[in-house]
């Protein structure tokens, strides 16, 4: 069976448009090796000499023949970085979140993607419950590494039954044989109350901190519980006291680990702090932030970049003519990093509201800023009492490339519906930027993959 990747973008001045190519075409193989995906691709197009098959779009095969340089390449965009289908998940995880979400939200949502390939290139969280023989093959023959792995706990027993899954017993020899080629990798947990956590989680950290160097870094994420769970286990959510619970039984294993590695190996994302009412760790505890796509370190991160700000412009004075009242756009536990930073601007004439978005649609319970839904920050806008010049929308709450959000209300829609001008900002650098000159600045748009996954509570 051959596949090919379609192509729907050709970049300017590239080599892709110096042969002809041209959107829609597909390739079908290179030199003679069909491909599955984008790393096949990749591999296939290191050598100098290439022969291309395309298939055009109306049906036609044409072979184009020509050289290049070594690190030459192609210079397009492809419909989808696999070309034979996403590896879907078919586990049952008593915590997935694609199982949570709102009746007849468009089919992508409901994508379980676990598919190595994903991991590889983009740092999707995988359960390695559909790979077999071949596929770890090929991970050691290209060393496909790292990976990013849901674990959730290494107790064979526990993890078939909090995935509904035989297979997942199978985690501690798959990670024999990721270990055997040396293969490193990330690991997840998404904990849950009375499941993995406690005793559990700490033979958990124990087996998969005896895999380093191998293993990374261990990010632990509490189990997120929309209002969509007819059908689902019942489970429950970790309450202040018990997130503060985990905040100690983890930092005892940061101590540890510090002291034999120096670094914390092990992190939590941001909602244990938030709840707890505990302030975030300084950065240097975060190690680089290895799992920052995953939620792990985003405050403290955008905190710092927020501090870098201020200091950068410490002898610039920023004032509008007139004042100015701006709006920005946040999820509840956002508000909370917000408010105390922009508390402390003092920008002349410039009034700032920070408005933390109730999340109606997925349920209160749902507290970050990515899944926030276009009909809900059109709600806040329009009750909101305070004077509006214009908005600040967060980038993540909008689709990659696209100006959607997760309900489908488009940008312009949103814009049609609130006369005031609307902006996005995805980093502290932007949001400062419009804050301070904001008829000078041009919003920025998240470039960050958004991906619903069924092995995470939720996962950007």
């Amino acid at each position: 069976m051959s596949y090919s990747g379609k192509i729907i973008k050709v970049n300017k001045d590239s080599l892709a448009e110096e042969l002809g190519l041209c959107v829609g075409d597909k390739i079908v193989s290179v030199n003679g090796h069909l491909l599955t995906d984008i790393i096949d691709l990749s591999f296939a197009f290191a050598d100098e000499s290439i022969e291309l098959l395309l298939e055009h779009a109306d049906g036609q095969q044409e072979m184009i023949a020509f050289e290049k340089d070594y690190d030459e390449e192609l210079g397009v965009e492809f419909e989808s970085a696999v070309f034979d289908g996403i590896h879907r998940c078919y586990n049952r995880c008593c915590f997935c979140f694609v199982d949570q979400i709102a009746p007849n939200m468009r089919k992508s949502l409901s994508v379980k993607d676990d598919d190595y390939r994903m991991s590889f290139l983009y740092g999707n969280f995988v359960t390695m419950t559909n790979m077999g023989k071949s596929d770890f093959e090929r991970i050691h023959r290209l060393h496909l590494s790292p990976l990013y792995l849901s674990v959730h706990t290494t107790n064979p027993q526990l993890r078939a039954r909090m995935m509904n899954s035989k297979r997942a017993a199978q985690i501690a020899a798959q990670l024999d044989i990721l270990d055997s080629i040396d293969v490193q990798y990330h690991t997840q947990i998404v904990l849950c109350p009375d499941f993995n956590d406690g005793p559990e989680l700490e033979r958990t950290i124990k087996d998969i901190g005896a895999r380093i160097p191998n293993a990374l870094s261990i990010a632990i994420v509490p189990v997120g519980l929309t209002k969509y769970r007819e059908g689902c286990y019942p489970l429950t959510m970790f309450d202040q006291a018990g997130m503060r619970s985990v905040i100690d039984q983890v930092e005892r294993w940061q101590h540890i680990f510090r002291k034999k590695l120096d670094n914390s190996f092990v992190y939590l994302s941001d909602e244990f702090y938030l709840t707890a009412e505990y302030p975030f760790p300084e950065s240097k505890y975060y190690d680089g932030f290895p799992q920052l796509d995953n939620g792990i370190g985003l405050s403290r991160n955008f905190i710092d970049e927020w501090k870098t700000c201020l200091i950068k412009d410490k002898d610039k004075k920023y004032a509008y003519e007139k004042t100015m009242h701006i709006t920005v756009v946040c999820g509840t536990s956002a508000g909370k990093v917000f408010r105390p930073l922009l508390a402390n601007m003092d920008i002349a004439n410039l009034d700032i509201n920070i408005l933390a978005v109730e999340n109606d649609f997925f349920g209160h319970n749902v507290t970050v800023t990515g899944l926030l839904t276009g009909q809900d920050i059109l709600k806040a806008l329009k009750k909101q009492e305070c004077e509006c010049d214009g908005v600040i929308l967060p980038g993540s709450a909008l689709r990659t490339g696209e100006d959607i959000f997760l309900d489908d209300l488009s940008l312009q829609e949103l814009q049609n519906k609130y006369e005031k001008k609307i902006k996005i900002a995805s980093d502290a650098r932007t949001l400062y930027s419009l804050l301070t000159q904001w008829d000078k600045v041009k919003d920025v748009r998240d470039n960050n993959l958004y991906t619903w996954q069924s092995n995470a509570a939720y996962t950007k």
